[in-house]
């Protein structure tokens, strides 16, 4: 087809060309208009693969990018000592262990109707306090001269006692429980010299001499519900105490958890009635003549906290034994307890003590083997005292 100039006959006129042209453009861009991008790979069901499973399929993606970063981080973190954490948690879980056996003992008081000892209440509204010992001085209700005697040679009174506490981390206490009818004039009496000097620590206990075991028993669960100590102490009221000396002996051993501190002894089981230390089950000890096992001898002992909660918690459970040594002693067998014989806490009395105080190794604990105490004692400590005492400077001075 031949082009003609414009009003030609037969030919295309220009007008129709520009037509064209702009017809032919416009379908261009509606061609290119409709052209489709492809999917990425994310996208693409796969055959037989629903919507909705595709957009898991999508998010599985994001998640495990996420988990990515996530180890990422972690890997920068700094590792923490296992060993610390370990030591944290054997402390929270013995602090937990600590704290239980108080709530058990205040819960018993409250079923009992006994009244809430005041140092619990203060130790629980402000936090319990770490000290060096509590030293429970086990009295009776007859032993008002020996309390007396106690409290003017080796034990602080008044503030001096709390000075001691606050300055030292010592607690010292005469324990004390009540008669078989509580209120009596006995206890009344007891009361009245508590509200004088302020010294006494009182348990849930009926006092007697056959029932010393559970007497010791209640002590170191009441006294590791009081306080939190390295160490429990419990002395006799007829025997005199360097305080000074007894806080550096045990201290050198307050990093071991469970440690049984004594003069250790193992005295024969008394099969005779009537005899002193006659032992009703002597037949539990095997053939007669046969020895206890190795115990720390009455007059002074001292457990670490572990064993103290040891006891706290299953004081139910722990049988008792007519002589309350015995009895302490046989709570530890079958534990890993480490037994430590130190012949300081049972040194005799003068010229024993005085002879040892000179040559410059002072005794912790001094009393008559033949008494099992110091014999006559509300008149003979001042001698004790005045002779191997470690005096006061010893005692304020010291770092233990």
């Amino acid at each position: 087809m031949s082009w003609r100039k414009a009003g030609g006959d037969g030919g295309v006129s220009k007008r129709w060309a520009v037509l064209l042209c702009l017809g032919s453009f416009c379908l261009g861009l509606l061609f290119t208009n409709r052209m489709w991008t492809l999917p990425e790979a994310t996208e693409v069901p796969l055959p037989n693969q629903s919507v909705e499973e595709g957009k898991a399929l999508v998010a599985a993606d994001c998640g495990s990018k996420k988990v990515q970063e996530l180890q990422k981080y972690k890997d920068v973190l700094p590792d923490q000592d296992t060993h610390h954490d370990v030591q944290t948690l054997d402390k929270t879980i013995a602090t937990l262990e600590t704290e239980l056996s108080a709530a058990r003992t205040l819960q018993e008081s409250l079923l009992n109707g006994s009244p809430v000892s005041e140092d619990f209440k203060v130790s629980e509204s402000i936090g319990r306090r770490k000290y060096r010992m509590v030293i429970g001085i086990n009295t009776a209700f007859s032993s008002r001269k020996r309390r007396d005697s106690i409290r003017y040679t080796w034990m602080p009174r008044g503030e001096k006692r709390k000075q001691l506490e606050e300055q030292k981390g010592v607690i010292i206490r005469f324990v004390i429980g009540h008669s078989a009818i509580a209120g009596g004039i006995i206890d009344r009496a007891i009361e009245a010299e508590d509200r004088k000097h302020g010294d006494f620590m009182k348990i849930d206990h009926v006092e007697g001499y056959l029932a010393l075991s559970g007497k010791t028993k209640t002590y170191f669960a009441t006294a590791v519900s009081l306080w939190d100590a390295d160490f429990y102490v419990k002395v006799d009221d007829d025997v005199h105490v360097n305080i000074a000396t007894l806080g550096q002996i045990l201290s050198k051993q307050a990093w071991k958890p469970r440690v049984y501190m004594g003069c250790m002894k193992s005295g024969p089981v008394l099969s005779e009635k009537g005899v002193r230390y006659y032992e009703p089950e002597h037949w539990k000890f095997g053939e007669p003549g046969n020895k206890y096992f190795r115990h720390a001898t009455g007059q002074l002992y001292a457990i670490s906290k572990d064993l103290a909660t040891y006891i706290s918690i299953n004081k139910h459970v722990l049988h008792k034994y007519i002589n309350e040594d015995v009895s302490l002693g046989s709570w530890f067998l079958g534990l890993d307890v480490e037994h430590i014989d130190d012949r300081r806490l049972c040194c005799g009395t003068p010229p024993d003590c005085e002879w040892k105080a000179q040559a410059g190794n002072t005794c912790a604990a001094s009393f008559d083997w033949k008494c099992s105490g110091i014999c006559n004692s509300e008149g003979r400590i001042w001698e004790v005292h005045n002779k191997c005492a470690e005096g006061d400077k010893a005692l304020w001075n010291s770092t233990f």
